[in-house]
């Protein structure tokens, strides 16, 4: 799997975007709320008052991820990066940070002030939201050919700079490994009972604890995808976004279909439109992204030449 393909890259950041884009001006809105109106198609103002094709610090996250990486594995500059971005606007949209979690805002602080990046992010058991998830996905072209154990030890350094709770951590790892298996080629059913066997013997040998193995129950022992709807949250609980995001591939067909369910699930919309729009765009390629969504996008061309900047990086050009 050594090779990866432009467009692969694209997808990824497109597709972070596009679903970001998606649910900005529906967040905090309830799932009722939202079903009296379903978002159908790519729209601006709502709860923000923004321009479509206005996208959050899910995308700028994951922007700033991909262009450190582009220059090489470097933490400390991983994590100024997010810190340019959070006190500078680097990366934003149209120049002005509007959405920043408690938690990674606490988190760069410490990285603004010198602390160690690996020891920035909270690490008690309420630091769990989904701030790592949301911008993880640019380190899937970095570390796919590694072994296992230094997959998730990697993973686990770049999701501590904001989020150091296992569970957090396990949840990024668990997103990655997933898009790993697109990667690879194999279906989505396959890949979903293939990571419970996967996942669970690896855990096992990392002697997880039995709480945080349980956390993850849905997606290591359950069928997730038989679950109704109403059982399915949508906050900005890390192990909500993820279940929901991997539901949403499970239960839906095309990119579309699969993204908009995704926002429709109300409350924290764009970084559940953005976790979910990774993973299908990786899965249907990138020309199942509606052209007209990727036109709306706020910076556009500045997405595609990171793109490039990226896989030059990765094809050692």
């Amino acid at each position: 799997m050594k090779n990866i393909h432009l467009d692969k890259i694209k997808a990824a950041l497109f597709g972070v975007a596009t679903g970001d884009a998606l649910g900005v001006p529906v967040e905090f809105k309830s799932r009722q709320s939202i079903a009296m109106n379903p978002v159908k198609e790519m729209s601006g103002y709502g709860t923000y008052n923004l321009a479509p094709g206005t996208w959050s610090d899910d995308s700028s996250m994951t922007f700033c991820l991909a262009e450190s990486l582009s220059k090489g594995y470097d933490l400390q500059h991983i994590a100024d990066t997010f810190a340019a971005w959070a006190y500078n606007g680097y990366w934003t949209p149209r120049g002005v940070v509007f959405d920043i979690g408690i938690g990674t805002s606490q988190a760069l602080w410490r990285v603004k002030q010198g602390l160690k990046p690996e020891l920035c992010g909270g690490t008690d058991e309420g630091d769990n939201g989904n701030g790592s998830l949301m911008r993880i996905l640019p380190l899937l072209f970095y570390i796919k050919d590694r072994d296992i154990a230094e997959r998730y030890r990697i993973i686990r350094e770049v999701s501590s700079i904001t989020h150091a709770h296992i569970r957090s951590v396990n949840a990024c790892f668990y997103y990655l490994e997933f898009a790993r298996r697109i990667l690879l080629g194999e279906k989505l059913p396959d890949i979903y009972h293939g990571l419970k066997e996967e996942i669970s013997a690896f855990f096992a040998t990392q002697n997880m604890p039995e709480r945080e193995l349980n956390v993850l129950s849905r997606l290591l022992q359950d069928n997730i995808y038989e679950r109704k709807i109403g059982v399915i949250r949508s906050n900005g609980y890390v192990i909500s976004t993820l279940e929901a995001s991997i539901w949403c591939l499970l239960t839906s067909s095309g990119f579309e279909a699969t993204v908009l369910n995704a926002v429709n699930l109300g409350e924290d919309t764009d970084t559940t439109g953005a976790v979910t729009g990774g993973l299908a765009a990786l899965y249907y390629g990138l020309e199942a992204i509606p052209e007209r969504w990727i036109n709306a996008l706020a910076r556009k061309e500045d997405i595609e030449k990171l793109s490039g900047q990226f896989f030059c990086f990765l094809a050692g050009k």
